[in-house]
């Protein structure tokens, strides 16, 4: 999966929980899992069809579940064309909210809270060694991903984890609408640790009360676009490097 330096480098160089399928799978397992909904979460390039034949060569690895579900996607991406993928991508995550790929919005909403909580992110990364070489905000689902796959202190698994309940949000809005994008998301919330019942109690209300709102010009970054930082951060590039 070629594209994973593109954002890091690594410093040594529906209404029933998706969890309730959990698959355990071993550290290179989960890094393949990681990495591919990472890529294919991304908007799709015109090189989408490269990226999903490097994926598809890695699912011979992983249990057949999970295979399964990445397997489904890449189908109808494939059947979909670029073309036809870039503007599903649009109409999916620039358009509906409940699908938005932004973690800290899950939590903080369209609030104040939420600037603070993406320098939390980005605070996170830089402890475990990383710094970002893109412009995406490092609360972006596939950039954390790739954390979480390059990571091997365990740091990035646990901060994808604790946000369960977005993930959740997002996985139940995309099964909704008919989103092959779903997934990418069933096959990634079989390998989290199962929920508790606070992360169902709160996924239950997030996706019937929405996050919390405090509208102060936070509008969700559509593709292309200037990405939007509350506290007027400069986002460090993404990515990993030795710092």
């Amino acid at each position: 999966m070629s594209r994973t330096l593109d954002r890091f480098h690594h410093p040594q160089g529906s209404s029933r929980l998706a969890g309730a399928v959990h698959v355990s799978l071993d550290r290179p397992g989960r890094q393949i899992v990681e990495m591919a909904c990472s890529l294919l979460l991304d908007y799709p390039e015109e090189d989408m069809t490269e990226e999903v034949a490097q994926v598809r060569a890695e699912l011979g690895s992983l249990p057949r579940a999970v295979a399964a579900s990445i397997e489904e996607f890449c189908a109808a991406a494939e059947s979909m064309g670029v073309r036809a993928s870039q503007e599903h991508y649009v109409r999916t995550f620039d358009h509906q909210r409940r699908c938005a790929l932004y973690l800290s919005y899950f939590v903080e909403g369209d609030t104040r809270g939420r600037g603070q909580a993406i320098l939390a992110f980005r605070e996170i990364m830089q402890r475990a060694g990383f710094e970002q070489v893109g412009n995406e905000l490092p609360d972006y689902v596939p950039v954390c991903l790739e954390f979480a796959a390059l990571d091997d202190s365990g740091t990035g698994e646990e901060l994808v984890a604790s946000h369960r309940e977005g993930l959740e949000v997002v996985r139940s809005a995309l099964t909704d609408s008919g989103s092959h994008y779903a997934r990418l998301l069933d096959a990634l919330l079989m390998i989290l640790p199962s929920p508790s019942r606070d992360t169902v109690a709160t996924v239950r209300r997030l996706i019937s009360q929405g996050p919390p709102t405090e509208l102060v010009g936070l509008g969700m970054p559509g593709v292309g676009a200037p990405v939007p930082d509350p506290l007027n951060v400069q986002p460090v590039p993404v990515g990993f490097k030795e710092r």
